[in-house]
Order: structure tokens, then sequence, then C-alpha cells
């Protein structure tokens, strides 16, 4: 975890009430969500069994030890939660070595709020591992602060991570942006008190009284999150 936050990381944005912005990862600013799915699949398939693609709204964008969980329950396989969470690891990093897109949008964004020094961390359900191999690609200059889901004692859809890391860069969770791509990321910034931009990668996601639904990272620049903070 990043644990030093810099200087100019305890600034607000200026002339705005926006004080921080939190973005989520996989899915949100790179294209993985569906690695892990893929994972999922080809593990199980080892293991005699069939995934039902239903399943896959249930298991995205939550902590690995439900999405782990329901699958061993809903198959019946014949594997412990800690082996199979070896494997997704190990499976989903064999895969963003060979590709990591980008989600359309994401670099733009961040350059632009590295460019006017908005306090910006990253918040994901993933695991350390995974984060720092992902922040390689990503840039960890762009980030004051990374939380991951085993850093946590709750993870999304808890509030546990987002309202960490408003405290990590000494900010109020209220006056803060937080991007998600899923329902379970979503309640947890809502949870937590920040406004929401959501951009759904797998299944919709309805609108809400502090929460913005856009179809892509493409609309969304530092104007428009500012706009979404209460006078």
């Amino acid at each position: 975890m990043t644990s030093t936050v810099p200087a100019s990381a305890t600034r607000t944005a200026e002339g705005s009430a926006l004080q921080a912005v939190l973005l989520d990862m996989d899915g949100t600013l790179v294209d993985t969500e569906g690695f892990w799915w893929d994972v999922e699949v080809e593990i199980f398939a080892g293991l005699g069994h069939t995934l039902d693609d239903s399943w896959r709204h249930v298991v995205v964008g939550g902590p690995m030890t439900r999405s782990a969980g329901f699958l061993i329950e809903a198959t019946g396989a014949d594997i412990t939660l800690a082996e199979l969470s070896v494997l997704l690891n190990e499976g989903f990093e064999d895969r963003i070595t060979r590709a990591l897109p980008l989600m359309p949008g994401a670099a733009r964004l961040l350059a632009e709020l590295a460019e006017y020094e908005v306090p910006t961390a990253l918040v994901s359900a993933s695991h350390r591992r995974i984060i720092d191999r992902v922040l390689a690609s990503l840039g960890p200059q762009h980030f004051a602060l990374t939380v991951a889901g085993d850093e946590v004692l709750r993870t999304k859809p808890f509030p546990d991570p987002y309202l960490f890391a408003a405290a990590g860069l000494g900010v109020d969770p209220t006056r803060c942006a937080v991007v998600e791509d899923t329902a379970t990321g979503v309640a947890a910034a809502e949870a937590a008190g920040c406004r929401v931009v959501a951009v759904p990668s797998v299944a919709p996601i309805p609108p809400g009284v502090r929460r913005t639904v856009v179809p892509s990272l493409e609309a969304v620049d530092l104007a428009f999150l500012r706009g979404l903070m209460p006078l």
C-alpha cells in the first residue's frame, strides 16, 4: 500500500468543492473484467465443471472470497477457497502479462487529474499482487494512494475501502468523486458517502440520487467531476 501522500496531494482542486477522485481498477481503468471470467471458466473446466454465463453478473466486481466461494458452492467443485484464490491470481497475472488494454478515456483522465494536482487514489477489490502489476502500466505516479482488497478488513460492497482512501488522503468522503463500473463498487462508494460516476462494464447500473451513469470514461473530465459536488 502506498503510505506516503505527497504534499501536493493534500491540496483541493482550486475553485472547486471536489477534494479527491477515487478510481476503481478492473473494468474502470483497465479492460480486465472479462479476464477474470475467462480465468474462472478455464479453471473450473479443468475441474470438470461448466460455469453458467448468468453467474458472471454475480461474481463481477466483488471480493475474490465472495466470487470464488460462490463458484465453489454453485458447482460443487472439489477445491478449497485458498487453492482457488491462488489459481485465480496466477491465471489473471498471466493474462495481464500478455495484454493489458486501458479503457477508452482512462489515460486522458489520469493525465488531466495529474496536471491539475487533484488528489487521486486507486481503490480495488483485487489483491495487492495484482494491483502492483497493473500499476506498472497505469503509472504509479498517477496515484497518491492505492488500496487493495486484501488490505482492508471488509472490501466492496462495504464502504471500508473508500473510507480508508479518503482518510489516507486527508479528505472528506462526501467531497470525493468515485468512478466505478459495477453495482458492488457503486454500493461501496455510496455507503461511504461519496458522489459516484458509474461506467457500467458488464451489467447495467441505474442512475441514483448521488450517482451519475455515463457510457464511457470519454464522457468524464475534471470539469464533469467538479460539477458533481454539492454547493
